[in-house]
């Protein structure tokens, strides 16, 4: 059985957010990522490659937790999961985007800044978030104040966030997993850096292990 979208992001800990200006370049990615020890990909709607992107990792690389990023319209959440995305990361609380796809069953993670946004995506049922951008909304501080009066809310929080900052992210309770686009910059996709990539996904992974031992399991 494949764990809730939210248990499996806090296995991983770390998603990966990217931008590719070629879908040829995607699956030498996942598979730097994978060799990293992270098979997990936000691959961002951000460019015209994205979907044939999407499509070329859920063809050839099904082991991938996929998912689709910078969602800001209906019509691209359906493009997204026909392209093979497994869930849908909103930059912001669009109501209808989020609407749309809970009316569709698709797995959304809204972003969201505000604690009246955190309201409308609970109010919906949705348990996890994205924070965004984590690091100019005050990072680890603001998800320590909104831990007591949303005690079961989940986050992933992006924007700002490096490798320095994800064990303090980590070892917040209420943080699923991280976004973040250092482990893929356009710089290194644009030369074939791959081992690159593999080596920022397995010192992330490093990091991951050390706040989070093996045993650790949400709920535990």
């Amino acid at each position: 059985m494949i764990p809730p979208l939210a248990d499996r992001l806090h296995e991983l800990g770390i998603v990966p957010v990217i931008v590719l200006e070629r879908a040829s370049d995607a699956i030498p990615v996942v598979e730097a990522l994978r060799a990293g020890g992270l098979p997990v990909a936000e691959i961002t709607f951000r460019s015209d490659a994205a979907e044939e992107a999407l499509r070329r990792i859920a063809g050839e690389a099904p082991d991938i937790l996929l998912g689709a990023g910078t969602v800001v319209r209906p019509e691209q959440a359906d493009a997204a999961v026909a392209a093979g995305a497994r869930f849908v990361v909103t930059p912001g609380f669009n109501p209808r985007v989020v609407d749309h796809c809970l009316g569709r069953s698709i797995p959304v993670v809204p972003g969201i800044a505000t604690p009246g946004e955190l309201e409308a995506a609970l109010e919906r049922g949705i348990g996890l978030v994205k924070l965004f951008p984590a690091g100019p909304l005050g990072g680890v501080g603001w998800l320590r104040a909104v831990a007591g009066p949303y005690p079961t809310a989940r986050f992933m929080p992006s924007g700002g966030v490096r490798a320095e900052h994800l064990a303090d992210y980590l070892a917040q309770p209420n943080v699923a997993a991280c976004g973040g686009t250092w482990l893929v910059t356009t710089a290194a996709v644009a030369v074939g850096d791959v081992d690159g990539i593999e080596r920022l996904a397995r010192e992330a992974v490093a990091i991951r292990r050390a706040v989070r031992p093996a045993a650790e399991r949400p709920g535990a």
